[in-house]
């Protein structure tokens, strides 16, 4: 980005948002006690680290919540693979991210939450980890942050950059500030063409596609947990609802009801809805059990409420049919199959996939997913599935044949990533 002052927008928020500064702790505190920032570590999100900086250079990855968050796993242990002197530092913004992260980096990157994008916060961040580089996932555009790291001479990267047309149409309305943000990055890899065409129209200097979504390993799961759930489950059919949201359960519920199986296993996107999914979908004729409160699964025909964290690698090995959540809820778009794939689950996902619908267009093609409308073409999927076992396993091993296809854009896009770091 060129010396001199940013464009009148940027100067207007950064001015505006030191102004507000002040009351943030406030506000953080207010959003603490509704749940939704992590009390014991509000400090952080005003930039003030709860641990020590790391000496070398330090790669810097954030992704705001837990899709982008988890997006950035595989390009973490694709850095510490070319370069295990390179220490790495993990940002998110939401409590649900940040305790899965805690989880899936430990040993390989330390985390921290994101600080707002206030001017103060901002500074004290990058006083204390003065990062090399800073990798942002998917659509993080903020300004203070970005301008800020750009002029302490941080070099970054937009990884598997997505921009949706509505937000497009807002930076289109200040089409000076939507330039200086996105040239400051040194280097943009977008997720898809139609994001790329969309970046390119805002001012950014577009590199080859990278879907951070498509790359990574299996999800893991507690070798012992599992040998004791499969002796537990002995042999009962088992279909499994990952990533549900607020609409969903009730709605799949009923499709299951209708195939009839023995035991759904309901994983929602947000675990502290388990009270209330496990409220909503109890009914006649069948048990329901929430693992959070460490009961087993029904022995008879139920509902299993899996509302932990961490733990979708463990359910996704019991379930070899997998319904996908967030693609029947208008407005969510979705949510990554390839995790289940990877495992060799058959995949049924809704109507409304947005968020991953070139990878959903290629599996529905390759017979990997199936897609359906509505509560009775769910209903009917499942039961056609439960008739013919062979069906199901072959949709598996074609979900399992695409996934494994899928790392090649990380090992292309690597070499440029790695670029932005000192030698």
């Amino acid at each position: 980005m060129r010396p001199g002052s940013p464009p009148l927008p940027l100067a207007l928020y950064g001015a505006g948002s030191g102004l507000l500064e002040p009351l943030a702790p406030r506000l953080l505190a207010a959003r603490a006690r509704e749940g939704k920032e992590d009390p014991a570590r509000l400090a952080e999100r005003l930039g003030r680290a709860s641990l020590p900086r790391p000496p070398g250079p330090l790669v810097w990855l954030h992704g705001v919540s837990v899709g982008e968050s988890l997006s950035l796993l595989p390009l973490a242990q694709a850095l510490r693979r070319a370069r295990p002197d390179l220490a790495l530092l993990a940002t998110s913004g939401t409590r649900t991210s940040a305790e899965l992260l805690g989880r899936r980096l430990a040993g390989l990157a330390l985390h921290q939450y994101a600080p707002i994008d206030a001017p103060g916060a901002v500074r004290r961040f990058l006083d204390h980890w003065r990062p090399d580089v800073g990798l942002f996932a998917e659509s993080e555009l903020w300004p203070n942050l970005l301008l800020a790291a750009r002029r302490r001479g941080v070099r970054l990267g937009l990884v598997s950059g997505r921009i949706t047309e509505a937000s497009a149409m807002g930076w289109r309305r200040i089409p000076g500030s939507a330039r200086a943000l996105l040239q400051a990055f040194d280097l943009v890899l977008p997720q898809d063409e139609t994001s790329a065409g969309r970046l390119a129209r805002l001012g950014a200097k577009v590199g080859p596609k990278l879907n951070l979504k498509r790359a990574g390993d299996p999800p893991p799961a507690d070798p012992a947990e599992l040998a004791r759930l499969r002796q537990a489950l002995d042999g009962r059919r088992v279909v499994l609802a990952a990533s549900t949201h607020p609409g969903e359960e009730a709605f799949i519920v009923r499709a299951w009801r209708s195939a009839a199986p023995d035991l759904l296993i309901l994983v929602p996107r947000h675990p502290e809805r388990g009270e209330a999914i496990a409220a909503e979908v109890s009914g006649p004729g069948y048990a329901t059990a929430r693992r959070s409160l460490g009961q087993p699964p029904p022995a008879g025909p139920g509902v299993y409420v899996a509302d932990t964290l961490g733990e979708l690698g463990l359910f996704l090995r019991l379930a070899p049919l997998t319904v996908m959540g967030g693609g029947f809820a208008p407005g969510v778009g979705g949510h990554n199959p390839l995790e289940a794939a990877r495992i060799g689950c058959a995949v049924l996902t809704g109507p409304h996939v947005s968020n991953a619908r070139e990878i959903y267009d290629e599996m529905i093609a390759a017979d990997a997913a199936v897609q359906v409308a509505d509560e009775a073409a769910l209903g009917a999927e499942l039961r056609s599935l439960a008739a013919d076992p062979g069906r199901a396993a072959a949709l598996g091993r074609a979900a399992r044949g695409y996934a494994d296809l899928q790392g090649a854009e990380l090992e292309r896009a690597l070499p440029l990533i790695l670029g932005l770091a000192p030698a």
